[in-house]
């Protein structure tokens, strides 16, 4: 018994010390980067208020969500706590300006988060399809992958081309160098990450699990994932010079062993840091290798941030 004391008294001492490390950071580097004080006219069509002829794909930082589809997992106020790392629905968050989504399903299509369930992918599929009729030049990564410890889907290739198909960016390393305009009027790029079915095929309408690749660190300190997550983006090429994405996550994950283990104020720990990350880029001279950057609880400040970066790098300011 008293180990486990001790255990807890060490580990909120832990998470109290590295919380105050990215305060202190903050405190004194600032969050200035390039196109820090833009803000879109209207985060729904903000690709469209860049200019769609000048913006190239690998000049965008992708404003993204984590865990998209979790607004409604679980049970309310009983196990959803444990595993909702998104308050919005999937059209919400395109509306509020996120244009990388990532869902995780089982066998029967139903949107899960480990053992947790909520609604059918249809769910996911009809708010896209609804964000898309709304809009004319917002480009979507939609990620879908099966759940660890889950089966594929049956057939689930076919069910995306056929949902999509009329919007499908087919996979093509040409396409990280065009324009918006050059890829309309077809609108998402969809990445399939089976676990055991056969990966989408080169030149398809789906994009393998190769072409959108992160760094995983599992842990609930945040300046142990902001430091982590500065060092493996450092070892990236510029995104000039890749063909395939790569995300980072600005979010930390609740552990078994402390005493906190709901999403939200775990996560919080770094949810307020994104512009310090992207200033800590900018400060240590590899912004140029920032792409995708995700978040858990998505909201409008994350979204300019990763905006007025895009707006900068288009006109030649970043």
């Amino acid at each position: 018994m008293g180990s486990q004391v001790s255990k807890q008294i060490a580990r909120r001492k832990a998470v109290s010390t590295e919380k105050k490390a990215l305060c202190d950071l903050c405190e004194n580097c600032g969050v200035e980067f390039p196109g820090c004080d833009y803000r879109p006219q209207d985060r729904k069509k903000w690709m469209a208020g860049l200019n769609p002829e000048k913006v190239h794909l690998n000049k965008i930082l992708w404003p993204g969500t984590h865990d998209s589809a979790t607004n409604k997992i679980g049970i309310p106020c009983i196990t959803r706590p444990f595993a909702q790392c998104q308050s919005l629905s999937i059209y919400k968050q395109l509306v509020l300006g996120a244009r990388v989504i990532d869902i995780r399903i089982q066998e029967d299509r139903r949107v899960c988060h480990g053992i947790l369930l909520t609604y059918s992918v249809d769910v996911v599929i009809n708010d896209v399809k609804k964000f898309l009729a709304e809009t004319d030049s917002e480009i979507i990564i939609l990620e879908i992958r099966t759940e660890f410890g889950h089966e594929d889907p049956p057939e689930f290739d076919k069910y995306l081309e056929e949902q999509l198909g009329e919007f499908l960016i087919h996979q093509d390393d040409n396409a990280f160098n065009k324009t918006i305009a050059e890829l309309l009027p077809n609108r998402v790029i969809c990445v399939w990450k089976p676990r055991k079915s056969p990966q989408p095929k080169a030149g398809g309408p789906l994009w393998s699990a190769g072409y959108l690749k992160d760094n995983w660190v599992d842990t609930d300190l945040p300046s142990t994932k902001f430091d982590s997550n500065i060092k493996h983006l450092s070892q990236q090429p510029p995104v000039t010079s890749r063909k395939f994405f790569y995300r980072v996550e600005n979010t930390v994950t609740p552990k078994a062993d402390n005493p906190v283990v709901c999403v939200k104020p775990v996560t919080g720990r770094i949810h307020g840091y994104a512009r310090l990350f992207i200033n800590q880029c900018y400060s240590k001279g590899f912004a140029d290798r920032l792409q995708i950057f995700s978040t858990d609880f998505i909201d409008g400040d994350f979204v300019d941030a990763c905006v007025g970066l895009t707006h900068a790098r288009v006109e030649g300011k970043a």
